[in-house]
């Protein structure tokens, strides 16, 4: 780090962070950034076909192409927000060489503690459920090719194994690993393609779906967590040596992640159908033999490393909370990381079931960390004319910015009355009526209109802020 060169130009124009490295190196960097994007996917692979039997056909792959479209725009203004704040901070003459940035800091440091703590307890809580989920995961997965045990002691091992993550001390560490989860995904994903096309369709197959709302809106449900990683944007673009590249690279990385969501899910949906509807896991339907073996095998080495990926930001804050943060001792971090990691290990044993927690993160937690905060942090930040002029990265002009962003604020509003649904009907109420879910649609309506607007609304070159009603 004392290498680092950083540049800071005149307020207006963007600012370059970079090292004084070789073009190959850049190369090998921008690989590197590009596995880490597309390695991430893998948690809910499996469990995509049982989402298009919820929502159909057709309708599982537009809400994949707009929700993987609204990702990487909602990544973009993540992007925005930190190199301009790191871009402020730097003019301040604030060193980050030992110490990571975070997305509450980003939050902290353009608009204020209020907004910081939202930022906080939504990360944090999306977090911890996220981990909770790759431990139960482990043990589902583990379970169909030894069942010689029960899915909690499963979960016990897991967790043991998971618990070793505290020692790995940055995002930089996880490279490698990153590269061996993208080719792990790739081969389960072209093994439930290929494997659900030679198996052909099961006798009598229907598809029906979708048949009702809260079915259908669950299923969305699980295509937005496919495209909600940002609560790890910011740590991941702390570890890039150049983050303004950071939303190309998403981008290349969404649309690789597309070409093993879209054939993988559409096959088994084709084959199975409406028999998805009761295994929410595609590989419980695939037949067993050793090339399902390997898929098992490979998600489960995934899934740790995914572990990883959402507990090393926990770490972060734990560490800062505590002031060990700036400690070169990797045995004093691990330690002081057991506080942690412990709990969730803790909570994956006590609350087994994978169904409701999975949908609530997908709907509520990942709602308010990919769509809501980021559009709502960059609206207000850049309100005024002068934060504009002043920005490091202007928005694109041949957007709306203001409508795009209303319309990501829509996208994130719309699963949380179906996975609050699932939740009761877990619990054996019923309590949502046709009232409720028609005012769901009303508020899913707008959606399109923002879509209208996008192409004519444009932010203001004053002061005065353009709102969609």
């Amino acid at each position: 780090m004392a290498s680092e060169k950083v540049e800071t130009a005149i307020a207006g124009n963007y600012v370059e962070m970079e090292r004084e490295e070789g073009s190959s190196k850049s190369t090998k960097n921008k690989f590197s950034n590009f596995l880490w994007h597309g390695g991430s996917v893998a948690q809910v692979l499996l469990t995509l076909p049982y989402s298009f039997s919820q929502l159909g056909l057709l309708s599982g792959i537009l809400f994949q192409l707009l929700y993987g479209l609204m990702g990487s725009w909602t990544a973009y203004l993540i992007s925005v927000l930190y190199v301009e704040y790191r871009t402020r901070k730097e003019r301040e003459k604030v060193d980050f060489r030992n110490h990571v940035i975070q997305w509450f800091e980003v939050l902290d440091g353009l608009l204020g503690k209020y907004w910081r703590n939202i930022g906080l307890l939504f990360n944090c809580t999306f977090l911890v459920f996220g981990s909770v989920i790759q431990l139960i995961a482990c043990a589902s997965n583990i379970y169909y090719i030894n069942d010689n045990l029960d899915k909690r002691t499963w979960t016990y091992i897991f967790g043991a194994c998971c618990a070793t993550t505290v020692f790995v001390p940055s995002f930089h560490n996880y490279r490698i690993w990153s590269f061996l989860g993208l080719m792990m995904t790739s081969y389960t994903a072209w093994y439930m393609t290929i494997a659900s096309l030679i198996h052909g369709q099961i006798e009598e197959v229907k598809h029906s779906g979708p048949t009702t709302m809260v079915l259908y809106f669950t299923g969305a449900t699980n295509i937005l967590y496919t495209f909600g990683g940002h609560a790890v944007t910011v740590e991941i673009m702390h570890a890039m040596w150049k983050p303004q590249k950071f939303k190309l690279i998403y981008l290349i990385a969404t649309l690789y992640v597309l070409t093993l969501t879209l054939p993988s899910a559409s096959a088994v949906y084709w084959a199975f159908g409406d028999l998805l509807l009761t295994h929410s896991n595609a590989l419980s339907l695939l037949p067993k033999n050793g090339y399902r073996d390997t898929a098992v095998i490979l998600m489960l080495i995934h899934q740790f490393i995914t572990f990883g990926f959402a507990c090393t930001p926990l770490y972060f804050v734990w560490e800062k909370f505590i002031r060990v943060h700036d400690t070169k001792s990797v045995l004093k971090r691990a330690l002081a990381r057991l506080p942690v990691v412990i709990p969730i290990w803790f909570l994956a044993i006590i609350f087994p079931f994978f169904g409701p927690i999975n949908s609530t993160v997908g709907s509520l937690l990942v709602s308010f960390t990919v769509y809501i905060i980021p559009s709502l942090a960059h609206m207000i930040t850049f309100s005024s004319a002068s934060a504009r002029e002043n920005a490091v990265e202007r928005p694109p002009p041949f957007l709306g910015g203001v409508a795009l962003k209303q319309t990501a604020v829509n996208i994130g509003r719309k699963g949380g009355v179906a996975a609050f649904c699932n939740w009761i009907g877990f619990f054996r109420f019923a309590i949502c009526n046709r009232k409720e879910l028609w005012v769901l649609d009303f508020t899913f309506a707008r959606l399109g209109l923002n879509f209208l607007l996008i192409l004519r609304i444009r932010e203001d070159e004053d002061d005065n802020f353009v709102e969609v009603s």
